[in-house]
């Protein structure tokens, strides 16, 4: 229902709002479902779709970019260059929760809008409209973990950005590949069960196979929630779900939750949390696991390794998220921030 008030506008309205001086030179580009896009050469301002887009925008080409999808919080602020730290909220246009009025970006003059992840036939259909009724081009770029570095060549090509990119792809693939050479020696009997607790109550997770939970999949440990638990990416859990999977490890990411789970009736009877294998995922200036599911994921297939195959994974990774930050996010995190991001939130 939401979608359609998105899209309910009049669209000569729209069209008469439009700043479509883009087409007088413009470049063709087929993106990754197949579409082609006139898109203006050169783009200069670019409004990311969802929180997936913004990260990738931010880390390939942060000058282009108009504002972040959700505003950059007070925690989150010191892990970033202030001058993009500081920028505006534009809201979201895809995914869940989508609160853009198409006036809205209209009046903002885009050069492109662009949509990072999924390319199913809902996001396609997203794209096309967005691009009818607004006169402005809408491209999506493929998303998943796996394809990181295409992802960053891609947009690099896209915004005349390919020397940066390039940086940035070579040490996602570099990460990837070693994941998965070293993930191809540990024996399957050997690969932890894991649980991504989300929610207040931890009791929401990402599915097997699914955007959210591709860091615990590319790292070879089981994911407990299987496909088979639901239709969707992020499904509601029992209690009684979690005392049957008995999970090897929990992986946390709402704050409240992980100063609760010790003392919580449910939760203490399950094996992780007996034996302390509890882990507050890293979340500033963004998560490392799913939040939003961008190249900021790359650092937590390097941190989730070595908590869990610490032999095959013997990097410092403090210096590798001082070299993953200053590479991404153009800003070197400092002794004391790194000690934030590796504790435990307080209770």
């Amino acid at each position: 229902m939401r979608r359609r008030r998105l899209f309910g506008l009049a669209a000569g309205a729209l069209a008469a709002l439009a700043w479509p001086s883009w087409r007088v030179d413009a470049k063709s580009f087929t993106d990754s479902a197949g579409r082609r896009v006139d898109v203006p050469d050169p783009v200069r301002r670019v409004f990311p779709a969802g929180p997936p887009a913004s990260v990738t925008l931010f880390a390939v080409a942060p000058e282009k970019m108009l504002g972040w999808t959700q505003a950059i919080g007070t925690e989150a602020r010191p892990f970033l260059p202030e001058r993009y730290a500081a920028l505006p909220e534009l809201g979201r246009l895809t995914g869940r929760g989508n609160t853009v009025n198409l006036e809205n970006v209209v009046k903002l003059a885009p050069d492109l809008v662009l949509d990072i992840g999924s390319t199913t036939a809902t996001y396609v259909s997203l794209a096309d409209r967005v691009q009818e009724q607004t006169n402005i081009p809408a491209v999506l770029i493929g998303g998943r973990l796996a394809d990181t570095a295409e992802t960053l060549r891609t947009l690099g090509g896209l915004l005349d950005a390919r020397e940066r990119a390039e940086a940035l792809a070579g040490y996602a693939a570099s990460v990837i590949a070693e994941v998965q050479k070293q993930i191809a020696k540990i024996p399957p009997f050997d690969r932890p069960s894991i649980y991504i607790a989300r929610g207040p109550h931890g009791l929401e997770s990402a599915v097997a196979g699914s955007i959210g939970g591709e860091v615990v999949d590319l790292v070879g440990a089981r994911n407990v929630v299987g496909q088979d638990t639901g239709p969707r990416t992020i499904v509601d859990i029992s209690p009684e779900q979690i005392l049957a999977w008995q999970p090897d490890m929990i992986l946390t990411v709402d704050r409240r939750f992980h100063a609760a789970i010790r003392t919580d009736p449910v939760w203490r009877e399950v094996k992780a949390v007996q034996t302390g294998h509890i882990h507050f995922v890293p979340d500033l200036p963004f998560s490392w696991l799913d939040n939003p599911p961008a190249p900021n994921r790359l650092i937590g297939l390097l941190w989730l390794g070595h908590l869990l195959y610490p032999a095959a994974f013997p990097q410092d990774i403090r210096a590798e998220a001082r070299r993953f930050y200053a590479l991404f996010y153009q800003q070197e995190p400092s002794d004391a921030q790194l000690d934030r991001l590796f504790a435990d939130p307080p209770a």
